[in-house]
């Protein structure tokens, strides 16, 4: 039988990772098929190695999951419910196929409770390079709002990190990471309102972003129409 490793994990700690990116006017996320079940999707996650941190396990686990270093990562929640995963509809069926490539304690261990440590990410999709973990039959990047039904509490984990991310939009101004290095006022607005799940009137959405003083404006954007063309924005360094 395989060796799963877990005397190399810490114990009931894991890290679960919602990986935004934008694209077409649309907010995705990564998600993962399980090998194992019916059409079971999760969030990609992992371990934490007893020798690192908590934000090195969630880089590193990222970077394999992406093949993308130095992106934008944050701790959002803690998930610790004290029934967490014991009580999941899908505990039996991914111990019951667990079985068949570890031993018997291998599997008691991987669908034990775990406190999970949700973080999310900012990732440029035309960067993604999706990669498998042991357990995944496929990853792929899903509209927000073609999410299918997922394991365990993942669908409230995702919830919850699309409501951060929502706040430090504009709190924390970390749109920029989900945008080309140069851009147009309607992009933003574009990204705000894909993010927002709602419209924003044109003219006070401009207003605002300008009064935060955090956009550089530059030449005009190449039309056709010179008369029209956009200005082209960069964030300020």
């Amino acid at each position: 039988m395989s060796d799963f490793g877990t005397h190399n994990y810490i114990a009931n700690l894991s890290i679960d990772c919602v990986i935004f990116g934008y694209e077409e006017q649309e907010l995705k996320v990564l998600i993962a098929k399980c090998i194992y079940g019916d059409n079971l999707w999760n969030l990609p996650g992992g371990h934490i190695l007893r020798t690192e941190s908590i934000e090195a396990a969630a880089s590193r686990i990222l970077e394999q999951r992406t093949g993308l270093k130095d992106i934008y990562l944050e701790q959002f929640r803690v998930f610790g419910h004290e029934n967490r995963i014991l009580e999941s509809k899908y505990r039996d069926i991914l111990h019951a196929h667990l079985t068949n490539k570890y031993d018997e304690s291998t599997a008691n261990w991987i669908t034990d409770r775990f406190v999970c440590i949700g973080f999310y990410a900012l990732v440029d999709i035309s960067k993604v390079n999706p990669q498998k973990g042991e357990l995944d039959e496929k990853l792929e990047l899903r509209g927000i709002k073609d999410i299918p039904e997922m394991l365990h509490d993942h669908q409230e984990i995702l919830n919850y990190a699309l409501e951060a991310l929502r706040q430090n939009l504009d709190q924390k101004l970390i749109g920029f990471n989900l945008l080309p290095e140069t851009f147009t006022m309607k992009e933003v607005q574009e990204l705000y309102e894909a993010v927002y799940d709602r419209e924003f009137p044109m003219n006070n959405f401009q207003r605002k972003m300008l009064q935060l003083g955090i956009l550089e404006r530059l030449e005009k954007k190449f039309t056709g129409a010179s008369n029209k063309a956009p200005y082209l924005y960069r964030f300020k360094k």
